[in-house]
């Protein structure tokens, strides 16, 4: 079987348009309120999630055979913490003013519900190269979603793009103004709420019977 057979794909492109873990399983919605407001920590979140769900996958599918069953939560979050704290320390390192944006939410990774629910749902139970390609696709979808919010959020709310402004002067003397409520928290879960109507208006077998 070839490293991007058909099922191969699946498991990474799936996640990432029909069965997006945040607009169909409602997974990750935290995130997307509190760290949306601008682009950039939006983009660093998602990578971060991505790596931290991709590796965890793989660490954990090598270790299936080998663990406890009673004890496989308390292992799936010791090396969750490795991980995280390593990708924290990152942050620090390189990007230290995003990673005060992010302040907290780096930590909360430990409790994303997309990633623990990978470990339990898919590494469990398939190889270590499956078990990345699903970490990767599930942790770009995640970041799909915080980047669209993100992006409308930042350039609706304060007129700008990754700081730099990209609305121009001539439109303000105009009359326009920028959306401060785009700012706010509950913007962020409306914006997700759009997304997730346009999402299952394309996809007709995922509305509720």
């Amino acid at each position: 079987m070839g490293l991007l057979s058909s099922k191969n794909k699946l498991v990474l492109f799936s996640p990432v348009s029909k069965n997006n873990p945040v607009v169909v399983q409602m997974l990750g919605i935290c995130s997307a309120l509190a760290v949306t407001a601008k682009l950039e920590p939006a983009i660093v979140m998602a990578i971060s999630v991505t790596a931290v769900v991709a590796f965890a996958n793989v660490i954990i599918s090598l270790l299936r055979n080998t663990i406890p069953n009673r004890i496989r939560i308390i292992v799936q979050l010791v090396v969750v913490a490795a991980l995280v704290t390593i990708v924290s320390e990152v942050l620090k390192a390189f990007a230290y003013e995003v990673n005060q944006q992010l302040s907290v939410f780096v930590g909360l990774i430990i409790t994303n519900c997309i990633l623990m629910g990978r470990l339990e749902a898919f590494a469990l139970g398939n190889g270590p190269w499956e078990s990345f390609l699903d970490g990767v696709g599930n942790g770009l979808g995640y970041g799909l979603i915080l980047i669209a919010v993100g992006f409308f959020r930042e350039l609706l709310g304060s007129g700008t793009l990754l700081g730099y402004s990209v609305i121009p002067q001539a439109v303000y003397e105009a009359g326009y103004v920028n959306n401060g409520l785009m700012i706010l928290p509950p913007m962020a879960l409306i914006v997700v709420a759009v997304i997730i109507w346009v999402h299952r208006s394309r996809n007709k077998d995922l509305q509720e019977q």
